[in-house]
């Protein structure tokens, strides 16, 4: 039995209707604006604050781990290896769905981690936006190369065989959406 049910619906239409309420073995599903799924917070909005303030404060509790490897004097790349391993992780996660669509104030509190952590370990880093853009250009990548990928058809090349066809956006938000965005990073190669 499910114990667990929640319901998002994410409707961007002028004129909102009002949902009939869902049903699954005889009880309702509770509707909520936000819910975790498989560590992604999801808003009815399909806004991405929500799920980067939790991320960058899970990644502020590791931080503190930092500091205390720093006054133990440990090296800098054990110092780099802790950081890429835990705050880097945390701060990545899912990126590829989030990355494209946050405001700018998310992207400086996630940045506002990765200084903290340069000054920690008294070392440059990686900017997260970089960070970003490997993540989508690998995953495209990977899609690329497999013709039974669901997604396959959407990177086909222009006749001149050097980049590929622009997907057609009517919308910001799907302007800034995985499939174009990468298509974009792909073309400026």
């Amino acid at each position: 039995m499910l114990t667990k049910k929640k319901e998002v619906i994410v409707d961007f239409r002028m004129n909102r209707h009002s949902h009939t309420p869902l049903n699954i073995n005889d009880s309702d599903v509770e509707l909520v604006s936000s819910t975790k799924f498989l560590g992604v917070q999801f808003t009815d909005s399909l806004t991405w604050s929500q799920n980067i303030a939790s991320l960058v404060k899970r990644a502020q509790q590791r931080l503190h781990f930092l500091c205390r490897m720093r006054r133990g004097h440990l090296p800098h790349p054990v110092l780099t290896t802790f950081y890429r391993g835990t705050i880097e992780s945390i701060l990545t996660s899912c990126i590829s769905v989030w990355f494209g669509d946050c405001k700018s104030s998310d992207w400086k509190s996630v940045q506002r981690v990765v200084r903290t952590a340069e000054k920690i370990i008294r070392t440059s880093l990686p900017s997260i936006r970089d960070i970003a853009c490997k993540c989508c250009l690998s995953q495209a990548n990977s899609i690329i190369k497999d013709p039974t990928h669901l997604h396959h058809g959407l990177f086909t090349l222009l006749p001149s065989g050097k980049r590929y066809r622009s997907i057609r956006n009517r919308t910001v938000r799907f302007y800034n959406s995985f499939f174009p965005r990468a298509i974009r990073l792909l073309n400026s190669i």
